[in-house]
């Protein structure tokens, strides 16, 4: 089945990308949730009519993403936690707590743009990405540190 897309999808395309997908993945979810029309003859003459209008939008996205990435490239969020025994820490970092550092740096970011595996459960220094556009995505380094006893 041949559609083209209205928006963006992940792993499918871009928006005005002409993609070829199964049947029952484009009649059951594509078309219904509007992310996508069939590509007639009809729908291909608008696609051509609206292209400029799309590049333009699109090369919007890229440049603002372009912005981001260049904002979050080196960043460094330092976290400091109780740790037990064997540098185990007593709880973990999550997205949560790195969206929020981030937030702290006047850095807007959504949790799902942020790719961490799992947790952060132990001390020192990883490279946690995040994704900022379609195809990039930054780096930006975590550091876990043994916070301070007052005693």
């Amino acid at each position: 089945m041949e559609l083209i897309l209205k928006q963006t999808i992940e792993k499918l395309g871009r928006e005005g990308d002409i993609i070829k997908v199964k049947p029952g993945y484009g009649r059951n979810y594509l078309l219904p949730q509007g992310k996508a029309v069939l590509a007639t003859p009809t729908n291909l003459a608008v696609l051509e009519k609206h292209r400029a209008e799309i590049q333009a939008r699109l090369a919007s996205e890229q440049k603002q993403a372009e912005a981001a990435l260049n904002k979050l490239n080196g960043v460094v969020l330092e976290f400091d936690a109780l740790v037990g025994d064997d540098d185990k820490l007593f709880g973990s970092i999550s997205v949560n707590d790195i969206c929020e550092k981030l937030a702290d740096k006047k850095i807007v970011v959504e949790k799902k743009q942020v790719i961490l595996s799992e947790p952060i459960k132990s001390l020192g220094e990883r490279q946690v990405s995040v994704k900022v556009g379609f195809d990039l995505f930054a780096e930006i380094t975590v550091k876990v540190s043994a916070q301070q006893s007052d005693a």
